[in-house]
């Protein structure tokens, strides 16, 4: 967002996570927009498998979504954080576990109409226990739930979470149809 790219921007809001803006760009048609952005600073998600091909799903409370989601474990990416250095203290601090192995399964935008989040989606196999830590704030169930079972919550829409159903659908067809993650 400089000059050069011909965006002038108005901020809003600026909050502990989010910033919000009015910004004026010139489109690649050559016309004007204002548009209200929220930057975000991104943040990282985990598909977690253990050797039983159970997936990790968090059940947690969200009040934007008026109740409680299933998502993976995932969050914000801190300053000069690696996505991957933020996926590896997610699994931990969420969901209680550290992992030997780590696949990229790519990235989404959120909702690249009015925010600028990126979520970096990981496969983490080779499963070992650790300490968890949720903050005050996260209302957090941990559950280990057979990967077919997910899979048939991303259809049946038990599961609405994107992150989730794009990490879960990505780590599948990474892995065949029944969602084997070689992890046993």
């Amino acid at each position: 967002m400089t000059e050069d790219n011909h965006v002038r921007r108005r901020p809003v809001y600026q909050g502990k996570i989010v910033d919000l803006g009015l910004e004026t760009i010139d489109l690649p048609n050559g016309e004007a927009a204002e548009l209200e952005i929220v930057r975000h600073p991104g943040g990282a998600a985990v598909v977690a498998v253990d050797h039983q091909d159970r997936v990790c799903l968090l059940r947690q409370y969200r009040h934007a979504a008026d109740g409680w989601l299933w998502e993976l474990p995932a969050g914000k990416l801190e300053p000069d954080e690696p996505p991957l250095g933020t996926a590896r203290r997610e699994l931990s601090e969420e969901a209680g576990v550290e992992a030997e192995r780590w696949t990229e399964l790519g990235t989404l935008h959120s909702s690249p109409g009015v925010l600028t989040e990126i979520i970096h989606l990981y496969l983490a196999g080779g499963l070992r226990r650790a300490a968890h830590h949720h903050e005050t704030h996260e209302v957090i169930e941990i559950h280990w739930l057979p990967f077919r079972q997910v899979l048939d919550w991303c259809l049946d829409g038990t599961v609405t979470d994107a992150k989730t159903l794009i990490g879960l659908f990505r780590a599948q067809a990474l892995h065949g149809k029944t969602g084997r993650s070689g992890n046993g």
